[in-house]
């Protein structure tokens, strides 16, 4: 009997969670306010909604008043807001800026549009694992230095960057410090305050929440206001214009809350089924190599490549199971991904990248489907 294809694509979105759509439904009927419209019960309901989100969000992220929280479309708004805000803000005196090559094109771009208005520009190539050494890090800085943007947790490789020395070192040089942390945020322990970080993005769709909503931490002592990206009625504060997505707010909250609830539970599950899968792949496949740190990565991450051979017989195999060639942002695109040339991976090499990522509704089962369908598909092609 044929089977389902099976999703194995976390990285790039994942489900609604039934219990964070249950929270969002009344407030696309019943409670459908706006929450600038304060001037009747629809919108004072609506308003107040925001509040408890904004409230519980900045609780779970240990920040210091729910202010910080600003919500916005998505974790790409959220670093543009953070990056070109700030530095902007900053102007002149302060404006090089310090990131590192594997980031998401988020945060690379922005970099790069305010390099091209005269900033300038620090890309730091990591090391061959995917880790950023301190050391060049530091190095980098110097008095001009306005804003450090690292990554917490790596969208294709999965690797975890050492985000607390990171902040502490921005924190004693006089340095803002962002971190997207899109893949991080209920996936791995996150406190803004204990991590020193001065602004940090995160998105609902990576966390079994709806698309289109996200938010962005301002620590409100950093001694800068991000100047707003988009105008209009000086909504979330003058950050960020525009009616809020109230059931999409809802969402997020209701997300974070049940990731980081199940989050040292959930990690122990998917680092035991994440290697399961990397030890059978290896067993039909032995010249396949990992990307990044097998241990300092997400739980559900495994990023492969295969020989170009291999990879070029695999194409049954990606009917059955969802994965990526690399992040969703940069698939269909030929050869290595920025990431995995920036770790050292040949356009050749990258050919034969697969992206795993597993995730709340991953079993074992389909673990086991995947590792038999990836070894049927060698098989059938005549290897």
């Amino acid at each position: 009997m044929s089977r389902s294809p099976i999703y194995l694509d976390n990285h790039a979105t994942t489900p609604v969670d039934a219990r964070v759509l249950e929270a969002m439904l009344p407030w696309f009927t019943e409670h459908f306010g706006n929450a600038a419209s304060k001037t009747h019960s629809f919108g004072l309901r609506a308003s107040v909604a925001v509040s408890q989100a904004r409230r519980q969000i900045a609780q779970l992220l240990g920040a210091a008043d729910p202010s910080e929280i600003i919500f916005t479309s998505g974790a790409t708004e959220s670093d543009n807001l953070a990056i070109k805000g700030a530095v902007r803000a900053m102007r002149p005196g302060r404006d090089h800026v310090v990131t590192v090559a594997t980031e998401h094109r988020a945060v690379l771009d922005s970099c790069a549009t305010l390099q091209r208005e005269g900033s300038e520009l620090t890309v730091l190539k990591p090391r061959p694992d995917g880790i950023l050494s301190l050391d060049d890090l530091e190095a980098t800085l110097t008095p001009t230095t306005a804003l450090v943007s690292v990554m917490h947790a790596n969208n294709e490789i999965g690797v975890i960057q050492p985000i607390a020395a990171i902040g502490q070192l921005c924190r004693r040089r006089g340095v803002l410090f962002h971190t997207d942390a899109a893949q991080s945020a209920g996936k791995l322990p996150l406190n803004v305050q204990e991590d020193c970080v001065d602004f940090c993005a995160f998105t609902a769709h990576k966390i079994y929440g709806p698309k289109g909503v996200a938010a962005l931490y301002v620590r409100a002592d950093c001694g800068v206001r991000p100047a707003p990206q988009m105008d209009g009625g000086g909504h979330e504060d003058g950050y960020r214009s525009g009616t809020l997505n109230v059931p999409g707010i809802v969402g997020l909250a209701a997300a974070l809350k049940l990731a980081c609830d199940e989050r040292e539970t959930e990690a122990v599950r998917l680092t035991a089924l994440r290697n399961r899968l990397w030890h059978g792949l290896l067993e039909v496949c032995p010249q396949a190599v990992l990307n990044g740190d097998l241990d300092r990565r997400l739980p559900g991450n495994l990023n492969i490549i295969v020989p170009e051979a291999a990879s070029s017989r695999l194409g049954p195999f990606n009917t059955r199971v969802a994965v990526s060639g690399g992040s969703a942002c940069s698939s269909g695109k030929k050869g290595s991904s920025h990431v995995l040339k920036a770790i050292g991976v040949s356009d050749e090499a990258g050919v034969g990248a697969i992206r795993f990522g597993l995730g709340r509704f991953t079993t074992a089962d389909d673990v086991e489907y995947a590792v038999a369908e990836f070894a049927a598909a060698l098989r059938q092609s005549g290897n």
